[in-house]
């Protein structure tokens, strides 16, 4: 994790029930890792924590903000769907680790600013 963190334009947002990490460079960003603790599902934690990681990634100069999730998980998708994020591809059986069988990756990508209305924002 340290060398991660001290890559150029990588940046976390941590709190006692979650972190992000995200990575910003050439007009992209990406988030890396999103955990909230169990207990902190469903109350804000990881809307708040995607969204501190889009405005540092503006700050940075990132129009775009991506992300993978897997296909399967359907809490985070409508965590990530209520921010404004839309599927822009899918990686298939990326997930393979202690699955039975892998399972595809979807990724995801919003405009930034992110909308306040969970709407994607037109490319420019």
């Amino acid at each position: 994790m340290a060398e991660l963190l001290a890559t150029p334009g990588t940046f976390a947002f941590a709190g006692d029930d979650g972190f992000v990490i995200a990575r910003a460079a050439a007009g992209e960003a990406e988030i890396l890792t999103l955990a909230v603790a169990p207990t902190a599902q469903r109350r804000g934690t990881g809307s708040a924590l995607v969204t501190a990681a889009a405005d540092c990634a503006r700050r940075l100069g990132a129009q775009f903000l991506f992300l993978e999730v897997a296909d399967g998980n359907l809490p985070a998708r409508a965590l990530y769907r209520g921010l404004g994020f839309i599927e822009s591809g899918r990686r298939k059986g990326y997930y393979t680790k202690g699955r039975e069988k892998p399972e595809d990756a979807m990724v995801l990508r919003a405009g930034l600013p992110l909308s306040a209305l969970g709407k994607n924002r037109a490319p420019r």
